[in-house]
């Protein structure tokens, strides 16, 4: 890639919230299934942010070879390989910030929930080891169902001990990328000047993006099209997965919106003032524990879990049919997580 190429993408992350190091602490930052369809592009994206002074990639198989590859990129991170259970220590240690994106993708047919039996498993020894080893460190959890895993993080942490609920996130920005993208096509505004809540959970109905609050607002859209652009958001997982045919799923955007999301995080711990995001955290915005919404990203993680604001009677209903639901993935995430 010439580097006039790689300056303007260096550019556009940077106008997608990736952000300058001047003068800023710069980080280490582990990603755990880094060998993996996600884990691999995610490698890329954060060894191009600035923030980032040390990158250690972990997991099973084929990390020494993602790492050297990674590593030819001419930006200041120093990237390490690690393998197989024996490294992870070695992997966490020191981490201010843990990704993971680790575990089995969908298929065509398959559910979020077909795949937590072994998701829920790795997720478990994956925190175990986290607890021990870098307990103090920002934990972004991408691995599927999102809505049951950052509840099986939390239960893990609670039982080493070291549960800071400022810490733990689940990544639910592909959600709000697919919102911002999907409304600017549908209302034709600028999509770098788009900007959607997106609340609930991370599967399905739990997803609910408030078109009513979007901007630029915009009176060109139906109540149709609205209810159109919600079902769409809901469903871009199944729509990727289906479109690949049985040949991955939601890899390559969702590893540009985990990257988005980690330096939002690296960004908070370095001080930025007024870091917002949607995730998926510990919350009292509803009657449920786990709850994504707007949450204000400072030194120590969350520094505040941001209401809901003002909702249509649209959003009022979908806000109501997706609690069951989100609901039952809580608990289930829970019950795994204290079974043994």
């Amino acid at each position: 890639m010439r580097p006039s190429v790689m300056r303007s993408a260096a550019q556009l992350l940077r106008r997608r919230n990736y952000s300058s190091a001047s003068g800023q602490q710069a980080r280490k930052v582990a990603i755990l299934g880094a060998a993996g369809g996600i884990g691999q592009p995610l490698s890329l994206l954060m060894k191009l942010n600035p923030l980032v002074s040390s990158l250690s990639l972990y997991d099973i198989a084929a990390t020494p070879g993602v790492a050297a590859d990674v590593s030819h990129i001419n930006s200041p991170a120093l990237v390490k390989g690690f393998m197989a259970d024996d490294q992870l220590a070695e992997a966490l240690d020191g981490a201010d910030l843990v990704i993971i994106p680790a575990g089995v993708p969908r298929k065509p047919g398959m559910t979020r929930d077909d795949l937590f039996n072994i998701n829920a498993g790795i997720v478990k020894n994956l925190c175990t080891a986290i607890a021990k080893y870098c307990p103090n460190a920002l934990v972004n959890m991408i691995s599927n169902p999102v809505n049951s895993t950052v509840p099986i993080a939390a239960e893990v942490f609670k039982k080493a001990g070291t549960y800071d609920e400022k810490r733990l996130f689940g990544v639910t920005t592909l959600d709000v990328v697919r919102a911002r993208t999907f409304y600017a096509g549908k209302a034709n505004v600028d999509v770098n000047t788009v900007d959607v809540p997106v609340v609930g959970g991370h599967a399905g109905i739990t997803i609910l993006p408030l078109f009513s609050q979007a901007t630029p607002s915009t009176n060109a859209l139906s109540a149709e099209e609205i209810k159109a652009l919600t079902k769409r958001t809901q469903e871009g997982g199944t729509e990727v997965v289906e479109a690949k045919a049985g040949k991955g799923s939601a890899t390559l955007s969702m590893a540009y919106a985990g990257a988005v999301f980690g330096d939002a995080c690296l960004k908070g711990l370095n001080g930025v003032p007024d870091i917002v995001e949607c995730s998926y955290v510990q919350s009292t915005v509803t009657e449920l524990p786990f709850f994504a919404s707007k949450v204000r990203l400072g030194k120590n993680g969350v520094e505040e879990v941001l209401g809901l604001g003002q909702l249509t009677q649209f959003e009022k209903d979908g806000l109501e049919a997706l609690k069951g639901e989100l609901k039952s993935s809580i608990e289930k995430g829970v019950a795994f997580a204290n079974a043994s």
